[in-house]
């Protein structure tokens, strides 16, 4: 049975919007102008991650966004993410765009449910923000895993939407990346 893992950069007041500043969203950029140095061992991180990884879970816009970034790239990280089976939520998308993958078309929670049991290991959803506040609100997420960049942006898109319920999370790790970025693990705590 797969574990779906959201592995996302956040602000200090959750803000996910815009990291790399090509958005035109006023606040953009602040992955690098808060990373700086610290993004070196960031990328360390995020390569073992990917490795722990099965196959990766994405929306339509996102799966076009990491396709026009990362199919380009080389190394061991490109290769694995590249490299990774994708399955793309979208009713409208001819293809996935970001390598092999396949569509999921029906009914978001109904076809993730599906791919649970279809998948063994770690299914992780990057970016894909729509898609994350839909399965998190009907507890098919698994595990968070946020790195917390040092900055209050103050508005924009946000990690959490609004659930229908209350959702417990237990921490699993708390790791410092660096000198100024923490890297947080929570797992839904199905019993609270």
């Amino acid at each position: 049975m797969a574990r779906i893992a959201i592995s996302t950069n956040l602000s200090l007041d959750g803000v996910v919007q815009d990291p790399d500043g090509q958005e035109s969203f006023r606040h953009g950029g602040w992955f690098g102008r808060y990373g700086g140095a610290d993004l070196e061992p960031w990328r360390k991180v995020m390569l073992d991650e990917a490795r722990g990884t099965e196959a990766m879970l994405l929306g339509r816009r996102s799966d076009d966004w990491f396709a026009s970034r990362w199919l380009s790239r080389t190394g061991e990280w490109a290769d694995l993410l590249n490299g990774a089976p994708k399955y793309v939520v979208s009713s409208t998308a001819e293809r996935v765009a970001w390598g092999d993958g396949t569509l999921l078309r029906g009914d978001p929670v109904s076809e993730v449910s599906k791919l649970k049991e279809e998948v063994d290991g770690v299914v992780l959803i990057l970016a894909s923000y729509q898609l994350m506040h839909t399965l998190i609100d009907h507890d098919l997420v698994d595990q968070l895993r946020l790195t917390v960049f040092p900055v209050v942006i103050g508005e924009g898109d946000r990690l959490f939407g609004s659930t229908h319920d209350v959702k417990a999370w237990r921490l699993v790790d708390a790791t410092t990346i660096g000198d100024d970025l923490v890297h947080l693990v929570y797992e839904l705590d199905r019993g609270a």
